[in-house]
């Protein structure tokens, strides 16, 4: 289609101004800003509801940034762009004026994907590849909708939970209430069906403190797991960074694409209101646009050198540290600015409380090396929004010296991947671990103390979406992952779990037992280390995924949580853990341990104990064969409340663990002042009570935990 002139279209195209970038509604028109160093010319492409196009041409550039502004649009008008310049892949450069592209910064997106209308910018199946430039309409991609940002955000209080009394719950959108039966079947699977009053009950009864969505940004369905009759159910496979993903907004599904964002504000504030914070896992570190043979969606075609790390010497190809295509270009200034956008965006406009970064180390690559005093760092340190808000990183990428736990700057938390790794293959049996396990338990001071953050920066985690489920991790030695049609090649090898003597399913009861003990002391670790503990939902009513370790492409029962048969006792479990925490500061102190006596007494803030009673030494810390100790935590006596004047109780604690197949009898130390040791927990048996005197003995089942109080006068 020619270009439509503004006269033709009784439009007036004023100048406008190249800030803010995307389409701003003023209340009298929209402004339209767009940034490509490279481009020749660019037009914007306005849409009607049949979808009949109006091209007009934006001849104001500033900066590298085309804007215009166009008075009497108002929010729900639909626009794209087509942006002309060199159409040479050996060069680094990919415009193709035939593509509709999606404007980087759209708030609110007018449907999916249609591959149907065309996604790539070259002749697929061409023998010259990407180098044979499309001359056809390529409009396949969503378009962007004007948004109107009004909401009435009153009444809204962030929670404000210190990162030390954090609790995270990591959710899946749409699994996390498909099945579930209190949920109205329209809204299962979506933001509004997260915010129904039986999920907000069940989270504030189960004691989380914090949502963390897995991706709601907006994403595509792959085209090779689209052949496959699968789908990108995780969603790590962004399209823009702005957009709520639309197939999990109930308000898409009765037609109002827009409603999406509405949608998404009345699920944080209604989250809010239950005093939950919502945490959001987003992938800034590559796009769904793939490699040089990948669809051309919006980045690659407005200015692909700019937002994409291209190979130097070879500009056709991408630098891939993610194991996806692409990795995005954070060291070009302008691509660092589109993330800061999008973070502040999501506070400010969005109302979440902090983020999780997919594969963060690549955002800290300069040249090759992980540089912690990266652009990235440094501007978030220093942002007022964004250094108030909580920062996790996934501190790895697939790329060489990717894996960097331990090494993220002030004020970030990690996903502590060597906690995981420990405390699994302690319960799995491996030896040689006792002084692994004392850091991890202690919130990993090896990682975290000398550079001054506190035991919190340490996210500990038995499970996650990526992996077994914590009843796989007891039910499967291997992989099962046959329905990802990968001939169960995908996902990882190195699971460290134990099935506990039958792969998968049985009906042996003995088997069953180990099972249910097993689940309940990787949770009890988990829950009464120091750090901030990570459960992964769905784990604590015995959630299982058939043995997929990597059900990315699972949008079925096989990923969505299964109320129906959710495991009650391990609910109540869990949900007794979690009270435990909060109820006792010795659980989740802000400080190390110093491991020197407390003032004014002899008994130090931690102690080690063997079964014996005896205080460990280092041959017991470093005997491989060791595989029980006891961990004493001093309480200052104190009566206190929490933020919600609930009683705090600051008793001195005993956990002991024992991963040794044989019954152990454990003898209790003796303490200053410490009366009789009070059973809290046992994970060998719910029901347990039980009350020793110091210096006694209780007696531990094979592969069993306890959690002893004795209360200080």
């Amino acid at each position: 289609m020619a270009e439509t002139t503004p006269e033709a279209t009784n439009l007036q195209l004023c100048p406008g101004e190249p800030y803010p970038l995307g389409a701003t509604w003023d209340g009298e028109g929209v402004n339209f800003a767009l940034f490509s160093e490279n481009a020749q010319k660019v037009e914007l492409c306005l849409f009607d509801e049949q979808r009949r196009e109006t091209r007009i041409r934006l001849r104001e550039c500033e900066a590298f940034v085309w804007h215009g502004y166009i008075p009497g649009l108002r929010p729900g008008q639909r626009y794209g762009f087509r942006v002309h310049g060199p159409y040479e892949p050996d060069q680094g450069l990919r415009f193709n004026p035939n593509v509709v592209l999606l404007d980087p910064y759209a708030k609110a997106l007018d449907g999916l994907e249609d591959p149907a209308r065309g996604l790539f910018a070259y002749r697929t199946g061409d023998p010259q590849e990407d180098h044979a430039k499309l001359e056809e309409d390529v409009l396949g991609v969503p378009l962007a909708v004007v948004n109107d940002p009004r909401f009435d955000w009153s009444g809204d209080r962030p929670p404000n939970v210190p990162l030390h009394q954090t609790v995270l719950y990591e959710v899946h959108v749409k699994g996390l209430t498909m099945l579930h039966p209190d949920v109205p079947g329209e809204l299962r699977g979506t933001y509004a069906g997260l915010a129904h009053p039986a999920m907000l009950a069940y989270l504030q009864e189960l004691g989380v403190t914090a949502i963390e969505l897995m991706p709601v940004h907006a994403h595509l369905d792959d085209s090779f797991l689209v052949a496959k009759g699968l789908t990108n159910y995780w969603g790590y496979s962004t399209l823009n960074f702005f957009a709520p993903e639309l197939r999990y907004s109930a308000a898409f599904r009765k037609g109002d694409a827009p409603g999406a964002i509405r949608e998404f504000k009345e699920m944080v504030k209604a989250l809010h209101g239950a005093g939950l914070e919502v945490i959001l896992d987003v992938v800034y570190n590559h796009t769904a646009e793939g490699n040089h043979m990948g669809p051309t969606l919006s980045f690659k075609g407005i200015d692909n050198p700019t937002y994409y790390r291209l190979v130097p010497d070879d500009a056709r190809h991408y630098f891939d540290y993610t194991g996806t295509g692409n990795t995005l270009n954070v060291r070009h200034p302008q691509t660092l600015q589109l993330i800061m956008d999008s973070l502040r965006y999501w506070v400010q406009e969005m109302h979440v409380d902090g983020f999780r970064f997919d594969l963060a180390s690549t955002l800290a690559r300069g040249l090759h090396e992980v540089d912690q005093l990266s652009g990235f760092f440094t501007i978030i340190h220093q942002d007022p929004v964004l250094n108030q808000v909580k920062m996790i990183a996934e501190p790895w990428d697939v790329g060489e010296g990717g894996y960097q736990v331990g090494n993220f700057p002030v004020k970030w938390a990690e996903w502590n991947g060597i906690y995981r790794d420990a405390i699994r293959a302690f319960w799995k049996g491996d030896g040689g671990l006792a002084g692994d396990l004392g850091y991890r338990l202690t919130g990993s001071s090896d990682l975290y103390k000398d550079d001054g953050r506190k035991p919190s920066a340490s996210i500990n985690f038995i499970t996650a979406h990526d992996g077994f489920t914590l009843r796989d991790t007891v039910s499967y030695n291997d992989k099962h992952n046959e329905a990802n049609g990968e001939n169960n090649q995908d996902g990882h090898n190195d699971n460290k779990s134990w099935n506990c003597g039958a792969e998968g399913p049985t009906d042996d009861a003995e088997v069953n037992a180990l099972r249910a003990r097993q689940q309940r002391n990787l949770l009890a670790t988990l829950l009464l280390s120091q750090g901030t503990p990570m459960l992964c939902g769905g784990d604590e009513v015995g959630r299982t995924q058939a043995g997929n370790n990597n059900a990315y492409c699972q949008d079925n029962e096989i990923s969505w949580y299964d109320w129906a048969g959710k495991d009650e006792r391990l609910l109540a479990f869990t949900r007794r853990l979690i009270a435990l925490r909060r109820e006792h500061p010795a659980l989740h102190r802000q400080k190390f341990f110093s491991g020197r006596p407390i003032r004014g007494t002899e008994i130090s803030d931690i102690m080690w104990f063997r079964h014996d009673g005896e205080v460990m030494t280092d041959e017991d810390w470093a005997n491989p064969q060791t595989q029980s100790l006891a961990m004493f935590l001093a309480g200052n006596g104190l009566k206190e409340t929490d933020r919600q004047g609930r009683p705090l109780q600051d008793d001195h604690l005993l956990l002991v663990l024992s991963a040794s197949p044989q019954p152990l009898d454990f003898q209790l130390p003796q303490v200053a002042d410490c009366q009789a040791w009070e059973l809290l927990v046992d994970t060998s048996n719910d029901e347990a009570s039980e009350t020793c005197g110091c210096g006694t003995h209780t007696f531990l089942p094979p592969r069993s935990l306890k959690l002893f109080r004795c209360r200080i006068p």
